[in-house]
């Protein structure tokens, strides 16, 4: 297989493992919109953020889209009025995840579409492959 082949295949494979990782993420989020602490004083779920970084494979000479850090957001809790809550304080508040829903789903979209195109890079190459076979026969 040409080395550009090979390549182009390792920075698609790469771009599906890192959107993957982000999906998942992103699905944690979601999930835990909603979740406070248990105790009052306690933090809530706190939204993650991915960050990726971009990579040299020595092999292939080629750079590759790697998993740089999984952060925190570090953004202000929302507070909602909940006086029979475990977790509200004096006022009655309790603090709520970081985690905007509408974000979270832009968020998805865009990883869902980065895989997308990363898995048509693949089948492109694989198709260039499988025409330069047939015209080596």
């Amino acid at each position: 297989m040409p080395n550009d082949l090979a390549s182009a295949l390792a920075i698609s494979a790469s771009g599906m493992r890192a959107q993957g990782f982000r999906l998942k993420v992103v699905a944690q989020n979601i999930a835990n919109a909603s979740s406070t602490a248990d105790k009052t004083g306690g933090d809530p779920y706190r939204r993650k953020i991915v960050t990726f970084a971009n990579v040299l494979d020595k092999q292939l000479g080629t750079h590759l889209v790697e998993i740089k850090k999984l952060n925190e957001d570090k953004s202000q809790f929302r507070l909602q009025y909940d006086p029979n809550h475990p977790a509200a304080n004096e006022e009655g508040f309790v603090e709520m995840p970081n985690v905007n829903s509408l974000v979270e789903m832009m968020d998805m979209r865009e990883a869902q579409r980065s895989y997308e195109a990363n898995l048509n890079m693949i089948e492109a190459s694989k198709n260039m492959m499988s025409k330069t076979i047939g015209l080596l026969r």
